[in-house]
């Protein structure tokens, strides 16, 4: 557990044009890191801008996470614009929501190869240039939905809970290169997620509670990494969630559940009165 400075540090951020990723950005290059900016939108060509004007180093790659071409490039970036790499930030993501029964295979694999797969593959292009950088460190912005999951977002609370699995994993692994490894979960960040899902379709939604800024989610991010920590988890809400959890697995599901059946308390009581129905004349031919 290297403690480090962000100043002269580079670091590659993925999904870097807009919510997290931007505040991660923003706070960095005023920290004074050297940056590699990622994201699809050309949003990311006029951030770059933008910090350089107030004096940061930076570089922007247009590229797709999941893109093993785009991936080479960012890492190619890095060395070539900075000398190497010193912290990678795994934050680019996508979601969706809505119950598992009406969401297609699609959905869930664009989500697997957004928020996991690409995670594991630009790590594994990274490592050999982290292994010469300046007390390295890897950061996977994971989420609350990896410590407990939810309904109706199933296969974002499964992609988060695979990330959590593997970081957990790799963070043993690479003791022995001295590259860190740290787990960020935010809970609800006031972010436009929401707006880019592939699908918004929970019955319950919880924008409305999303009351922690991604400069905050940053800021603690970089607390973190120059203490060198392993974990943290966002939102006093997050916290509590995941330590039920821990505690009182029961509860915690039993109350998950309870929430659900009374969201769907019409539709279970009409498919109820549908299967008495239908055994009423079984009933009745059986006893002629």
């Amino acid at each position: 557990m290297a403690r480090r400075t962000i100043a002269g540090s580079r670091i590659l951020i993925t999904g870097a044009s807009q919510g997290i990723g931007r505040a991660l950005a923003v706070e960095g290059a005023r920290r004074g890191a050297k940056l590699v900016i990622t994201a699809r939108s050309a949003d990311i060509e006029t951030l770059a801008d933008e910090l350089r004007r107030q004096g940061a180093e930076v570089e922007a790659v247009r590229g797709d996470v999941t893109n093993p071409d785009d991936r080479r490039r960012m890492i190619e970036t890095a060395v070539e614009k900075f000398g190497g790499l010193d912290i990678l930030i795994n934050n680019a993501g996508i979601g969706a929501t809505g119950h598992f029964i009406d969401a297609s295979e699609d959905r869930l694999r664009k989500i697997f190869e957004v928020n996991f797969f690409a995670v594991c593959e630009l790590i594994r292009l990274a490592l050999p240039v982290l292994m010469q950088g300046n007390k390295p460190m890897i950061v996977n912005i994971s989420s609350a939905a990896g410590k407990r999951a939810l309904p109706a977002r199933s296969e974002y609370s499964a992609s988060k809970f695979a990330l959590q699995g593997f970081t957990d994993a790799l963070r043993a692994e690479l003791v022995r290169f001295d590259i860190d490894v740290l787990s960020v979960c935010p809970g609800l960040t006031a972010t436009n997620f929401p707006s880019n899902m592939i699908e918004n379709k929970a019955k319950m939604p919880l924008d409305h509670l999303r009351a922690m800024t991604p400069e905050q989610v940053a800021v603690a991010t970089y607390k973190a990494i120059e203490r060198g920590k392993h974990e943290i988890v966002l939102t006093w809400q997050a916290k509590l969630l995941s330590l039920m959890n821990r505690l009182f697995p029961k509860l915690t599901n039993h109350l998950v559940a309870w929430r659900v059946k009374k969201l769907y308390a019409d539709e279970i009581k009409a498919r109820k009165q549908q299967q008495k129905q239908e055994r009423q004349p079984e009933t009745a031919s059986a006893g002629r």
